[in-house]
């Protein structure tokens, strides 16, 4: 709602028919490839399990419970029951986050197909995005890139090899100067806030952990927690859509099984990059930056 006291919505009613016929996009894309929707509580008894999420508290009698920051818990629930392929389009709390980009509440995508390899999850990622950005799209290529070529390519620095010195003189313009920081957590601020915000200006980019040099392998990066797979028996995806924006004008989507820590300064607002800490699969990321 408008700020100085005026009731009146921000949203104009050409902007709902607009996000109403995104939304129908979305439903009808899944509904032509079977994945099942579903809608799991908003409500919960327990908070993220991820440190670098605020869980939003409500009071219900003298039992506090909290808001969801995403409906991975619940539907992984589903999918251990049996459910398939399914997909939740839903509302999102996340505390301490807002921004440019989305309010701490936000709409957000999030689905989990069985069996998929994470080139196949990737092609269905951007043919939703596309299907969203309709005509907007075609002015964009798409792009996969390694986490690794993304540094040497946004920085010139190797995030294998660099020595942790170049990693803090490559954050100084950020203004972070903890000596006490290890080697992820330069890598987490410096692909949060340098790295990111260059990507997905001129494509559809993909950041895949996934596809480094089998030389590599041996070699844990900070948005993988054990070796690279090019298929995990069940791969999620979310993509969220801020307040602040039309949507479909940026967006950032990871798989459920993935990322250990968030960067300094979320691409969230983004929307999501990621969810869950527990897995083990690949992780990918999708920026678009208009």
């Amino acid at each position: 709602m408008s700020g100085g006291g005026d009731w009146r919505p921000g949203a104009s009613r050409a902007l709902l028919e607009r996000r109403a016929a995104l939304l129908a996009c979305t439903r009808e894309f899944f509904a032509a490839r079977g994945v099942l929707e579903v809608d799991t509580p908003v409500v919960v008894n327990a908070p993220v399990s991820d440190v670098h999420i605020v869980s939003a508290t409500v009071q219900l009698g003298r039992t506090p419970a909290y808001l969801h920051t995403s409906p991975e818990y619940a539907m992984k629930r589903l999918l251990a029951a049996g459910s398939g392929d399914i997909y939740q389009v839903c509302h999102v709390v996340r505390g301490a986050e807002s921004g440019r980009l989305h309010n701490p509440e936000f709409t957000l995508i999030e689905w989990y197909r069985l069996g998929f390899p994470l080139a196949a999850l990737m092609d269905e990622v951007e043919a939703l995005v596309r299907l969203l950005l309709g005509p907007a799209a075609a002015q964009r290529a798409s792009e996969r890139i390694s986490y690794r070529d993304a540094f040497l390519r946004e920085l010139g620095l190797d995030p294998l090899t660099a020595p942790d010195e170049a990693l803090e003189e490559a954050a100084r313009p950020l203004g972070f100067t903890d000596r006490s920081a290890d080697r992820d957590a330069w890598l987490e601020l410096l692909m949060g806030s340098r790295v990111g915000p260059r990507l997905g200006r001129s494509a559809l980019t993909f950041v895949d952990c996934g596809r480094q040099p089998a030389t590599l392998a041996t070699r844990p990066l900070p948005c993988r927690q054990q070796g690279a797979a090019s298929a995990v028996p069940t791969l999620g995806t979310h993509a969220a859509v801020g307040t602040h924006t039309p949507a479909g004008a940026h967006t950032a989507v990871g798989t459920a099984e993935g990322y250990r820590q968030r960067p300094a300064r979320r691409l969230s607002k983004r929307l999501v990059r990621g969810s869950g800490s527990n897995g083990a699969g690949s992780a990918l990321q999708l920026r678009i930056a208009c």
